[in-house]
C-alpha cells in the first residue's frame, strides 16, 4: 500500500482543531449571510463570493476544503463554475454543495453531471446543510487526505487512481516525483523555506500537466517532497521533461545569492560532520505496464523505489523509465 510503503503523511482531521475553509458562492446577499451565520460556530472559515468569477479567482487562491454553490448566478452559473473547477487539478477534488430554487429532478441530473458531490433545494433547512457539509469534508479528509500545503490528493486517492488505471486494462504510466538533497535544504534555510519549495513543485506538476496533459490525469502528494503523477504512457515523457524544465529553471531562486553563486549549500549534520550538497535537482520514475502487466499498485510502489534509487545515482535531475519486460 503506499501509504504503508512511501512515507505517506498523516492527514487533515476534522476533529484536529484546524478550521476548515468554506467558500459560500450566491449573488443573493441574503443567502450568504444566513449561510455564514449558520456556520459561525467557530469549526468554519467561511469566505464569500459573489459571483462565479469571483468563486474561480478565490479556488485558485485560497484553496477551500468545500464549496457551497449556488446554480443560479450572472454571468457565469453556478454549473459552469463546477465544470471549470473539476477540470483543473488543483480543484478537482474539493467537494461541491449546489443549492438552486428549481427542484425538478432534470435539474438534479444536469448538476451531478458537471460533477457537483451534493445537491439541496432552495429554501433549504440550514441545520441540513451544516450536516451534509460536516459529512462531505469527513469523507474528503478520509478518501482523498488533501495535502494543507499542497491542496493535492493524498495516499488513499493515490491508490485508488493506480487500481483504477490497472483496472481499465489501457497502457498508463505512474510517474514518481522526488526532490535530491531536500532534507540538507531544509536544514539550512528551514521549515518553512522547504514548504515554498514543495508549493514551487507542485505548480511545476500543475503547470505541466495543463500544458500537456488532460483532464484524465492525476496529480498527487505522496508526503514531504514526494509526488505522483498517473498519466497515459504517451504522455508521460513530455509532463515529466516538463516538470523537470520549470523546477530546474526556478529552483536556483529560492538560493542565497552566495549559495547560488557556489552552485552549493555546506551543512553540518547532528554529529558535526560538515558536508556539501548541490543545488536542488529533481527525479522522476516512470512505472508502466507497456512491457509487463502490472495488478496491485504495491508493486508499482516496489518498481518505482527501485528506479529512483538509480536515478538519484546520477547527477542533475534525472527522468528513468522501467525499461524490464518481466519481473
Amino acid at each position: 500500500m503506499f501509504d504503508e510503503m512511501l512515507r505517506g503523511e498523516a492527514s487533515r482531521d476534522v476533529e484536529n482543531g484546524k478550521r476548515s475553509r468554506i467558500l459560500v458562492v450566491d449573488d443573493d446577499p441574503n443567502i450568504r449571510e444566513l449561510i455564514v451565520e449558520t456556520l459561525d460556530d467557530g469549526k468554519y472559515e467561511t469566505i464569500e463570493a459573489r459571483d462565479g468569477n469571483e468563486a474561480l479567482e478565490i479556488c485558485a487562491n485560497e484553496k477551500p476544503d468545500i464549496i457551497v454553490l449556488d446554480v443560479m448566478m450572472p454571468d457565469i452559473d453556478g454549473l459552469e463554475v463546477c465544470l471549470r473547477l473539476r477540470n483543473e487539478a488543483l480543484t478537482c477534488h474539493i467537494p461541491i454543495i449546489l443549492l438552486t430554487a428549481k427542484g425538478m429532478l432534470e435539474d438534479k441530473i444536469r448538476g451531478m453531471q458537471t460533477g457537483a458531490d451534493d445537491y439541496l433545494t432552495k429554501p433549504f433547512d440550514p441545520l441540513e446543510l451544516e450536516a451534509r457539509i460536516e459529512m462531505h469534508l469527513r469523507r474528503s479528509l478520509r478518501d482523498g487526505e488533501a495535502s494543507p500545503l499542497t491542496g493535492l490528493p493524498g495516499n488513499r486517492a493515490i491508490e485508488e487512481a493506480i487500481e483504477s488505471r490497472i483496472a481499465s486494462g489501457r497502457r498508463f504510466a505512474v510517474c514518481y516525483i522526488d526532490l535530491d538533497d531536500f532534507k540538507a535544504y531544509n536544514d539550512r534555510y528551514g521549515f518553512l523555506a522547504g514548504s515554498e519549495v514543495i508549493k514551487l513543485t507542485t505548480k511545476a506538476i500543475l503547470e505541466s500537466l495543463d500544458k500537456y496533459g488532460d483532464r484524465n490525469d492525476f496529480a498527487g502528494h505522496i508526503g514531504g517532497d514526494d509526488f505522483i503523477v498517473v498519466t497515459d504512457m504517451d504522455r508521460a515523457p513530455i509532463i515529466c521533461g516538463e516538470v523537470i524544465r520549470l523546477f530546474d529553471e526556478r529552483i536556483p531562486a529560492h538560493y542565497e545569492p552566495d549559495d547560488r553563486d557556489r552552485g552549493s549549500i555546506i551543512s553540518t549534520d547532528r554529529q558535526g560532520n560538515v558536508s556539501e550538497f548541490p543545488i536542488m535537482t529533481i527525479s522522476i520514475a516512470v512505472v508502466h505496464n507497456t512491457y509487463r502487466k502490472l495488478e496491485h499498485p504495491g508493486k508499482v510502489a516496489q518498481i518505482a523505489a527501485e528506479l529512483k534509487k538509480y536515478a538519484k545515482d546520477m547527477e542533475g535531475s534525472n527522468l528513468v523509465f522501467d525499461r524490464r519486460r518481466r519481473d
